[in-house]
C-alpha cells in the first residue's frame, strides 16, 4: 500500500512569477490544495522535502499528510507536479484533499513478474498496458500492481479479467483488456490483443 508521507506547509499569500521564483529561491515550491468542496487553498512546501518524497516514491501516487502552520493536518493526495522543461526540477504541486472514508481514482504503474514459458519457447512477451485506472478508499491505495506471467504460452494473453487485485481495489477497465500477450517472434502484434488492449475503461456505474 502506499505510504502516507508527512510534509511541512504554510499559507502563501504570494502570487505572480516574480515572487514565485523568489520564494522558489528561498527553498520553498508552490503548491496549492482543492477540493472535497473547499476553495482553492495557495500553499508552499519545503522544496527539498518535497524531491526527497518523490525519490523515495516508486510511483506518484502520494498520499500526503500537509502539516500546514496554523491550520492543521489535512490529508491530501499528490494530483500534479509541474516541472521545468529543462531541468525537470518542480516547479509547482498540486494537492487533492481527500477524506478516509471516501474513495479515490488513480492511475497505477503495472509490472509484469516472472519469465513466461511462451518466452522460453521462443515467443515474445508484449505488455500493453503499462498503468491501469483503479479506484480504492485512500488506506487501500497501491504504489504499483504486480502481475505474473509466468503461465501463459504462445499465443495467450492476460487479461484484465485474469487477475487478482489488492483487497479493497476494482479497476474501471473492462474484463475483455489485454494487459499483456506473448506472441511469435516476428510475428507482428495480434491484432486482436491490440484492438482489446486499446479498449476504453469500463463504463462507471
Amino acid at each position: 500500500m502506499a505510504t502516507k508521507q508527512t510534509i511541512q506547509a504554510a499559507v502563501r499569500a504570494r502570487t505572480g512569477s516574480g515572487r514565485l521564483n523568489q520564494m522558489r529561491r528561498e527553498g520553498w515550491l508552490p503548491s496549492v490544495i482543492y477540493g472535497r468542496g473547499t476553495e482553492n487553498q495557495n500553499l508552499k512546501v519545503h522544496a527539498k522535502t518535497f524531491s526527497e518524497m518523490l525519490t523515495k516514491s516508486s510511483s506518484q501516487n502520494i498520499l500526503v499528510n500537509l502539516d500546514i502552520e496554523g491550520a492543521g493536518t489535512r490529508l491530501a493526495f499528490l494530483q500534479a507536479v509541474h516541472r521545468d522543461a529543462l531541468s525537470g526540477h518542480p516547479l509547482h504541486a498540486d494537492f487533492l484533499a481527500i477524506d478516509e472514508n471516501t474513495p479515490i481514482t488513480a492511475h497505477i504503474p503495472a509490472h509484469l513478474t516472472g519469465e513466461a514459458i511462451g518466452v522460453k519457447a521462443g515467443g515474445l512477451l508484449e505488455q500493453y498496458i503499462h498503468a491501469l485506472e483503479i479506484t480504492c478508499l485512500p488506506n487501500d491505495l497501491p504504489e504499483t500492481l504486480s502481475f505474473d506471467v509466468s503461465h501463459l504460452q504462445v499465443g495467450e494473453s492476460m487479461h484484465v479479467a485474469d487477475v487478482t487485485f489488492p483487497e479493497g481495489v476494482r479497476t474501471t477497465h473492462a474484463p475483455s483488456v489485454v494487459i499483456a500477450h506473448v506472441g511469435k517472434q516476428g510475428g507482428g502484434a495480434d491484432e486482436a490483443a491490440a484492438a482489446t488492449a486499446a479498449a476504453a475503461p469500463a463504463a462507471k456505474k
